[in-house]
Order: structure tokens, then C-alpha cells, then sequence
């Protein structure tokens, strides 16, 4: 990551310089217009140094433990402004921005809210530079800094050196290796010479829209998305891939890959199950205070889809979407359809808890229930959800037929990031329609 160089100091200052001085192409009352470079630093970076003549120049690269993501901004008239994420195909716009000044500092300031997620970038500007951090606000004082730069379309970095090798396709792999509990996971992954995107599939869901770039035997992929902030670096070494992954600043492991087409994971269908002699039920109230009842009238005759899930989950979302966008494009279907979700959320106030439900729910555009129902921690979604056996992941949707029999139990979810997710829709249709036909 880092050349070593005793010449060449002119050049390199020049090649900064003139990076740094990138400015829009059209004028700007606010936020300078166009594309940024973000980084959220995971740890600060600090200089490696061998001896005390070691000279290191850091040539269009990026530094070690800091996630890169690029977004753009885009003005609606002269004050008005959005955002847009990007990773890979994925599109993330945010429209709910404070902009102010900082009187104290002389400097304007903005908030991007990630409403759904409970978090928020806060940057000071500076013409073409922000200064700030990444602050989740339903953790207990979880910041990262962060920083961005106008006019640098790069996500790691803008050099070409010639891949090793081209690693599109799917790997198996396994998560942990450096302990005892290994995670099963399989690695999609689209190589366009040095552009690289994909996932990675898990038994309990997916890292959703990785994007980044292979140079030389290394690579790098991350995501950014207001929820999660992912970072992969792997090397390729033959046939097989080893690398390390990051989740923002609390969460580092080893992984490994390799080629293997008969690699499987377990079948969602069968990991999580419903006891003998056990039936679900629940009486809760909605953020809107209707109370909500299994078994109940209200439901009786209807196909039920109860789904275990957190707002603080890209996974969850992904499925929200999805449940919303089956029932707007299958009306017929939706009246034999009763949705519910059971929200396990980080907040310790209830009465918070149902204050956000409410604006997540109108923020989505969701048309089915969403009720609190506890903390965000498995084994209280297995206490609440007893007649299962476990809950192992959110989400988790639970599919009941017309007569009150549990008819499928899905643990996780494969997004659009996924090769599974066309496959998830055609079978979801298809049980849906075998239900609602069924006396």
C-alpha cells in the first residue's frame, strides 16, 4: 500500500496539489455540486516508520483501516440539495439535510440523516473538503471520523496495476478462521478489470452491494449504507483467497475462500423450526395503539406473514421492500394477505422505540404493521417467539396458512445484491399462490 521512494518528491507534491484543487464545474450556493469521495477512518492512520530516514509517500492510495464510498451531490434549485450513496448498482438518495453555520468556528456545517438507521454524517466544509464523523445515535456513543474530498470519482484508488487473476464468480468460504466458530458463506463476485463488485451470502443473509478494486494479487471491496460500514481486503494466492473483514470499528475477523461448485449452505427453509405441540401466539399494541392479536378474527382466513426484524437492519429493509413491492403489484393476492412485523429495536424506551416505528414505516412507505416487540437480541426473539426452536438471524419470516398452520419458516434474507434473490421471488410467488388456492 505504500511506495517507498527517495526521489520523485516534486512530482508527487504537484500530483497532490492540483487533486486537492479540484473544484465543480458549476457554481454553488452550499455543497460543492457532483462527486465526492468519503472515507470513514476505522482507525487513524499512523505512519509506519522503519528508522528515522525512512521517507514514505502515499502516491494516489488509499491508507490502511480507513473505508472509502462515493456519493454524489445534486442540487433541486439554488438552497435545496440531496445526496446519493453509491455502492456498486445500489443508489441510496437522502434527502433529510440540515445545513447551518458554526458561528463558535466560522465554518458551515451539515447533517445527512439516515433516518431508517438512527444515524447521521455531521461534516464541517470547507470549499471542497468535510470534516467530521459517522454517529449512530441508538448505540452508546459509537462515532467514526470521516472525511471527503469534491471532484474524486475513486473509490480505493485511481491506479491500474495489472490482476493476478480474475476472480468473478462464486467461491465458498469461511468466516473466522483465525477461531473456533466458523461461518459458512459463499462469495459472488463480478470482475471487470480492476473494477470489482458483489457480496458475500450468508445462512442469516447477505453483505449486500459490496463495490472496489483488485490490483496486483490484492483487493478490496466496502459498503456504506447509514446501517453497516463493511470493509474487505483479500490477496489471491493460487487458488484460493485469504483476507481480513472489518465491520465499522468494533468487529474485525480472518476469512478464507476457494474454489468449490458443490459448496452449499444450509437450507433456509429447515435452520429454524417450530416446536411439536406448540402454536404462535401474541397480543401487542401498535405504535398507533390498536391492539394486534394471534389467534384472532382479524386474521382468520388470511395467508399471515409475521417477520422477525430490526429498523437497524439493511437485510430487514431489503425484505421490506420486497413484501411491499409483492403486495403494490399483486392487489388480488394482497387481500388474502395479512403482514406483520415484529420490530426488535435498540432502543431501551419503549415509547422511543414506537416513536421511530412510525417514521421508519412512513419513511418506506410500508402498508402492513409494524409493532415493537423488544429488544434487539435473538434470544429475546426466541423468548418472545417460544413456539420456534430458535431465532438465529434478522430477518426471519414466518409464512402461515390460511387455517392457522405454519407453512414455511425463511431464516434470513438474500437481497438484490444476491444471485438468490430472483430465485427467493419466484418462490415466494408460487407458495403464496398454492396457499390462497388451498381450502
Amino acid at each position: 500500500m505504500y511506495k517507498y521512494l527517495a526521489a520523485g518528491l516534486l512530482f508527487t507534491f504537484l500530483a497532490a496539489h492540483l487533486s486537492g484543487c479540484l473544484t465543480a464545474e458549476s457554481s454553488f450556493t452550499r455543497v460543492a455540486p457532483g462527486i465526492w469521495r468519503g472515507v470513514l477512518e476505522l482507525e487513524k492512520f499512523r505512519i509506519p516508520v522503519n528508522d528515522k530516514d525512512t521517507v514514505i509517500l502515499i502516491t494516489d492510495q488509499f491508507k490502511e483501516n480507513e473505508l472509502p464510498f462515493n456519493f454524489e451531490v445534486t442540487y433541486v434549485d439554488n438552497e435545496r440539495f440531496y445526496v446519493e450513496i453509491f455502492n456498486g448498482t445500489e443508489r441510496i438518495r437522502l434527502d433529510s439535510i440540515q445545513y447551518g453555520r458554526d458561528r463558535t468556528r466560522a465554518r458551515d456545517t451539515m447533517n445527512i440523516h439516515f433516518p431508517e438507521y438512527q444515524s447521521y454524517l455531521h461534516a464541517e466544509i470547507r470549499g471542497g473538503v468535510m470534516q467530521g464523523e459517522w454517529v449512530v445515535t441508538s448505540k452508546e456513543n459509537y462515532r467514526i471520523p470521516f472525511y471527503a474530498h469534491a471532484g474524486r470519482d475513486y473509490r480505493f484508488t485511481p491506479l491500474t496495476e495489472l490482476p493476478e487473476a480474475n476472480i468473478s464468480g462464486q467461491w465458498a468460504a469461511l468466516f473466522g478462521t483465525e477461531t473456533a466458530d466458523l461461518e459458512k458463506a459463499i462469495g459472488e463476485f463480478k470482475q471487470d478489470g480492476n473494477h470489482l463488485e458483489g457480496t458475500f451470502r450468508t445462512e442469516t443473509g447477505d453483505y449486500r452491494f459490496l463495490e472496489g478494486t483488485v490490483q496486483g494479487r490484492k483487493f478490496w471491496l466496502s459498503c456504506f449504507d447509514g446501517a453497516h460500514a463493511f470493509l474487505f481486503s483479500g490477496s489471491i494466492k493460487g487458488d484460493s483467497l485469504q483476507g481480513e473483514f472489518r465491520s465499522g470499528k468494533h468487529y474485525r475477523t480472518l476469512w478464507t475462500a476457494w474454489r468449490d461448485p458443490g459448496f452449499q449452505l444450509g437450507n433456509p427453509d429447515s435452520l429454524t423450526q417450530l416446536k411439536k405441540n406448540t402454536d404462535i401466539s401474541f397480543n401487542l399494541k401498535t405504535p398507533e395503539g390498536r391492539t394486534l392479536a394471534f389467534p384472532s378474527k382479524d386474521l382468520d382466513g388470511k395467508i399471515k406473514i409475521f417477520t422477525v426484524m430490526g429498523t437497524w437492519c439493511p437485510n430487514c429493509r431489503d425484505e421490506q421492500v420486497f413484501l411491499t413491492k409483492y403486495l403494490q403489484q399483486n392487489p388480488e393476492a394482497a387481500k388474502d394477505i395479512a403482514v406483520v412485523a415484529f420490530a426488535f429495536e435498540r432502543h431501551k424506551d419503549p415509547a422511543l422505540a414506537n416513536a421511530h416505528l412510525l417514521e421508519y414505516k412512513r419513511k418506506m412507505g410500508i402498508p402492513f404493521d409494524i409493532v415493537y416487540a423488544g429488544r434487539s437480541d435473538k434470544d429475546e426473539a426466541s423468548r418472545f417467539f417460544s413456539a420456534l426452536n430458535k431465532v438465529i438471524a434478522f430477518p426471519t419470516m414466518i409464512i402461515i396458512d390460511k387455517q392457522n398452520k405454519v407453512s414455511r419458516i425463511h431464516t434470513g434474507f438474500d437481497g438484490p445484491a444476491t444471485s438468490r434473490y430472483a430465485d427467493f421471488e419466484k418462490e415466494f410467488s408460487t407458495l403464496i399462490e398454492t396457499l390462497r388456492k388451498a381450502q
